[in-house]
């Protein structure tokens, strides 16, 4: 791999190595790249190809200049596919009038350019080409199977930030293109040990405290981490990211769903109702929270989301057969909490209120979902990552006969073991008093009576920030979890 290509793209060394290696095949490939918006798709292949583009070329947003005019629409997208490849010296010809058209020019094109070298093709953002009745499929078909199929030496590459168009019409494609993707990327969110790696790239100097902070606040984006200001305090960030006067990010929402989704307002009000509790909605409650009914589009609307990494589909602890939709992007759930609907509208509200109760109480909320985002780690603490699981967060009732509890995790292993782990963002060494200690008594105890007879024990778990305090309650944890043991690779 090129040092200088692997200092510039940071935590994307197997990525890289992938494209390379399909470079250097000689057979034809076609290689999709996808991934949630913002992740640095294209970054990464401009990067690993500067120079060596035969032709380029990037979808229209539907975003971009008046919405309703490009929305739906193929004449605008043929144009630019037309005008990309004069820019790349192909000689001036009719206005192509369909896809079929379109791409028949590109294999004329190419086949002028035809050599012992790689042609590499790279179109960007292609779920936005396909636009509705443009049969845009049928042309891009016809390219792989008519040409490039039998060039030993193209190298297609396709990208884009609708994980779900992705997965539709490429990777589980039944058609003309069935089986034809000969790889598939998927470029993920950084980790806490990944974000850490980029914004020491980029000389951030930040503890791990305010790293987890950054992260429960952005999540894993790299373009969201690259307005990090070096110079300022991470709360002057949040504010200038969100807050102040010009705030780059205060958009960044609806820009984020309307960019990937035709249909995005129904899309936020889907996300807004799953966001409404904490350990999420079930379908039906779902229909209620939106009014949408029960039908083939809420369930691609949750396809959608849970394909994007937004959600995740989890069956509760204790035996219902109800699924439940639980919000888990991190920037969404930080916007969501404070910047939606303009609920704050003050200047530096970040740095005034970064204490207040309602910060703390978001902070407790968000190292859980940092959590379980990073349950691989944790796993790893524990010495079980190779010991199958599911994990969940259980809240029950009380009621007459019996108490209601709260558990922040559980980790219910295949080896009949169950890990009941207390998660507590704190700023310091974390204190078990008596009260906390008789009310982790009471949490196992009503545990206990709702996992059945076959598991044989239950081990309590703190995940905190630093440590606890040494006390006679210090052993009430078989195990301390900190945030080093969060940072640390899978």
């Amino acid at each position: 791999m090129n040092t200088n290509l692997k200092n510039i793209v940071v935590n994307r060394e197997k990525e890289i190595e992938e494209l390379e290696r399909r470079y250097n095949s000689d057979r034809p490939e076609f290689v999709a790249v996808y991934g949630r918006r913002r992740v640095g798709k294209t970054f990464l292949i401009d990067s690993v190809f500067n120079g060596r583009f035969t032709f380029k070329h990037a979808g229209l947003s539907p975003i971009s200049g008046n919405q309703k005019k490009m929305e739906g629409k193929m004449k605008e997208q043929l144009k630019h596919f037309y005008n990309s490849l004069l820019i790349h010296g192909m000689k001036p010809s009719k206005y192509p009038t369909s896809w079929l058209e379109a791409f028949y020019m590109l294999e004329l094109f190419l086949e002028e350019r035809e050599n012992d070298n790689k042609l590499v093709i790279f179109i960007d953002e292609i779920q936005w080409m396909d636009t509705p009745k443009s049969d845009f499929m049928s042309g891009l078909e016809a390219f792989w199977n008519n040409w490039v199929c039998y060039s030993h030496n193209v190298l297609l590459i396709v990208c884009g930030s609708s994980t779900s168009w992705i997965l539709d019409k490429l990777i589980n494609n039944y058609g003309g293109l069935y089986n034809r993707l000969t790889c598939q990327i998927k470029l993920e969110q950084f980790n806490l040990a990944e974000c850490e790696k980029f914004l020491n790239y980029n000389n951030v100097n930040m503890s791990r405290y305010d790293i987890a902070t950054t992260y429960m606040v952005l999540g894993g984006i790299p373009y969201y981490l690259e307005k990090i200001n070096r110079e300022k305090s991470l709360g002057q960030n949040i504010d200038d990211l969100f807050f102040n006067k010009g705030a780059v990010l205060e958009n960044e929402f609806e820009r984020l769903f309307s960019s990937i989704f035709t249909n995005a307002s129904t899309i936020i009000k889907v996300v807004k109702a799953i966001n409404s509790k904490r350990i999420g909605l079930s379908r039906s409650e779902i229909i209620d929270y939106t009014g949408i009914e029960s039908s083939g589009e809420l369930s691609s609307i949750l396809k959608a989301l849970e394909n994007g990494d937004f959600i995740i589909k989890y069956k509760p602890f204790g035996g219902s057969k109800n699924m439940l939709y639980k919000l888990i992007d991190p920037f969404c759930l930080f916007y969501l909490s404070f910047v939606d609907n303009k609920s704050i509208a003050s200047t530096n509200f970040w740095m005034n209120n970064i204490d207040s109760q309602r910060t703390v109480v978001w902070k407790g909320l968000a190292y859980e979902n940092v959590c379980f985002n990073h349950i691989n780690q944790i796993k790893k603490s524990l010495e079980i990552l190779g010991v199958s699981s599911n994990n969940y967060m259980w809240s029950k009732k009380g009621d007459i006969d019996s108490e209601g509890t709260q558990i922040d995790l559980i980790i219910d292993r295949k080896d009949n073991v169950v890990n009941m782990c207390e998660i507590k963002f704190y700023q310091d060494d974390f204190l078990i008093d008596k009260d906390y200690h008789l009310n982790i008594v009471r949490k196992a105890r009503v545990l206990k009576e709702n996992i059945g007879k076959k598991r044989t024990s239950i081990i309590p778990i703190l995940i905190t920030t630093f440590g606890i305090k040494n006390n006679e309650y210090r052993f009430d944890f078989n195990k301390v979890i900190t945030l080093d043991d969060l940072f640390k690779e899978v």
